[in-house]
């Protein structure tokens, strides 16, 4: 599912990625002319969770809103932050250990407003996103409270 906006000269770019998440791909879709920074981040599976082995992350969603919380996000951070642009997607489904889970990407005329802004998005994401995470490992399954 993908949702793209220009408002009020910002770009906007979210994506659930529900089977994979391209992170170059996704930074593209940035509008960067009159900036001098983007800054990324991109969140992995870890292999283990303290002593155990994890064999995946399952992620499910309330798919009706998670483009609207996505998105009302990316324009707070603009809002807040000065940025102009901001391509943002989060997985859902299976993601096994080493595949990217979010990948966040800002652009703005300069780089500490984009590193706030960035910081900012995936804090606020794993807050307010309707996401919930089930861990597969070698002790068992368990559903995580939040997202953190």
């Amino acid at each position: 599912m993908r949702f793209a906006r220009i408002t009020m000269g910002r770009t906007i770019h979210i994506e659930e990625a529900r089977d994979v998440l391209e992170p170059d791909q996704l930074k593209m879709k940035l509008e960067t002319a009159g900036c001098g920074a983007i800054v990324s981040f991109l969140g992995i599976t870890r292999a283990t969770e303290g002593d155990a082995e994890v064999y995946a992350l399952e992620f499910d969603a309330w798919q009706e809103h998670l483009g609207d919380v996505l998105r009302d996000l990316a324009n707070q951070a603009c809002d807040l932050h000065g940025t102009s642009s901001v391509a943002m997607a989060h997985r859902t489904g299976s993601v096994g250990p080493g595949e990217p889970i979010v990948s966040i990407h800002v652009a703005s005329p300069h780089r500490k407003e984009a590193f706030q802004a960035c910081e900012w998005l995936i804090d606020e994401l794993k807050k307010q996103a309707p996401l919930w995470k089930r861990e597969v490992t070698s002790k068992g399954s368990n559903w995580k409270a939040g997202l953190g």
